[in-house]
């Protein structure tokens, strides 16, 4: 049976293809480098979910058990030649494969007439604004870090930033089309317009 992957495995399986270590220092060096851009570690409870799975799996191993004074004692990982593999493997689909995804904006507009317009418009109106202000944060991010890091580790975030332009560039359009009324609806023509996909009766067909 192949093994699941997911980018918080992935993440795993990274670090400790860079050298053993405890689940904490995992999650802070995931922080520290900026891949909590991309990897969501902000609940630590899916990383030490994670962890039990690619040990069953035989991906990782757990090695010894790490003391510190006025510190809970913390089990040390590596990875093992299949997670190595595995990890390699889990890069190159990653890479060079499309994976449908489900976040929730796509979700969300699927089912937008049960807003009126107005409605619609404010709420893109929002969201433009909180998109403006993290493509200000991320620009400010990478040219901090552009100073010292080469571009080569700075990769995600430029991929991130170029994702959100262009989703800012379509709610823009989209708001100027609600504003100017090339996009439009309500009650009476989203009935109509549900009318004629109604099935017909006549035609045996339900």
């Amino acid at each position: 049976m192949s093994s699941r992957r997911s980018p918080i495995a992935l993440a795993i399986l990274a670090m400790l293809y860079e050298a053993p270590m405890h689940p904490y220092r995992m999650q802070r060096l995931i922080k520290e480098r900026g891949k909590d851009e991309v990897i969501n570690v902000a609940q630590r409870a899916s990383l030490y979910q994670t962890l039990p799975r690619l040990q069953r799996e035989g991906l990782i191993a757990a090695r010894h058990k790490e003391t510190e004074e006025k510190r809970p004692e913390r089990t040390v990982y590596a990875i093992t030649d299949k997670g190595r593999t595995t990890l390699l493997d889990w890069m190159r689909q990653m890479l060079c494969t499309p994976k449908r995804e489900f976040p929730e904006f796509p979700a969300a507009l699927s089912f937008l007439p049960l807003l009126s317009p107005e409605e619609a418009l404010h709420q893109f109106e929002l969201r433009a604004a909180a998109s403006e202000a993290e493509l200000a944060r991320l620009d400010a991010q990478v040219a901090t870090a552009a100073i010292t890091v080469p571009r080569l580790f700075l990769l995600e975030t430029e991929y991130v930033r170029a994702v959100q332009a262009a989703e800012l560039k379509w709610v823009k359009e989209l708001i100027h089309d609600l504003r100017s009324g090339r996009l439009h609806w309500n009650q009476a023509w989203l009935r109509k317009i549900a009318a004629q996909f109604q099935p017909d009766p006549a035609s045996g067909v339900e």
